[in-house]
């Protein structure tokens, strides 16, 4: 898979097309949950959805405050090592049928998950199907300003860049996010995050 060799703790870049290289914030995804996490964090009272999970710090920190938390990814290395942390997690695409659908109450879209599949909107709108009424996609966007970016993206981790696939930059003001109220947008340490209310 495209971010295994990341997940595995490889240095690694984010190519998007027409733009510069990002590096992927590996040491972060491995560690403990951060200051900048717990913005996150703290919006998640409920039963929470963690979207592209990756090794699963975010379900491991959720769970240790008891809010029952389900990671979902499409990369066995990613399931396994959030399971190995004692979270629990599932091998599947967000497209997919996934556990408790309509009835989460918060659903996250961490570091850049916003831009899976390449389609703010159309992954927003599969969140909404995923969401109760009421509750919220809490995610982390680009700096205010940057708008939003579209395009193909590789992986660059451990060896020869991976195959392209869809992706999608966006800061919050340019998040379709049709079906949903903006409660709050704000920065920590340095990232931005912002929660929308499903109507």
């Amino acid at each position: 898979m495209m971010f295994d060799q990341a997940l595995d703790g490889h240095p690694g870049w984010l190519d998007l097309a027409g733009t510069a290289p990002r590096p992927l914030p590996v040491a972060r995804w491995h560690a403990d949950a951060d200051d900048g996490d717990d913005v996150l964090l703290d919006a998640c009272t409920g039963p929470t959805l963690d979207v592209g999970c990756g090794p699963g710090r975010l379900v491991a920190a959720l769970l240790a405050r008891n809010v029952q938390a389900l990671g979902v990814d499409v990369s066995p290395v990613a399931v396994r090592r959030t399971t190995d942390r004692g979270g629990l997690a599932l091998r599947r695409d967000v497209f997919d049928l996934l556990p408790g659908e309509g009835r989460w109450q918060h659903v996250l879209l961490a570091d850049g998950n916003i831009g899976i599949g390449g389609d703010p909107a159309a992954l927003l709108l599969r969140v909404r199907q995923l969401l109760r009424t009421g509750g919220t996609v809490v995610a982390e966007v680009e700096t205010p300003g940057s708008g939003l970016t579209r395009g193909q993206a590789r992986v660059r981790a451990g060896g020869e860049p991976g195959p392209w696939f869809p992706w999608a930059w966006s800061d919050a003001d340019s998040v379709p996010a049709d079906g949903f109220f903006r409660l709050w947008h704000r920065e920590r340490a340095g990232r931005w995050f912002a929660c929308w209310e499903r109507l």
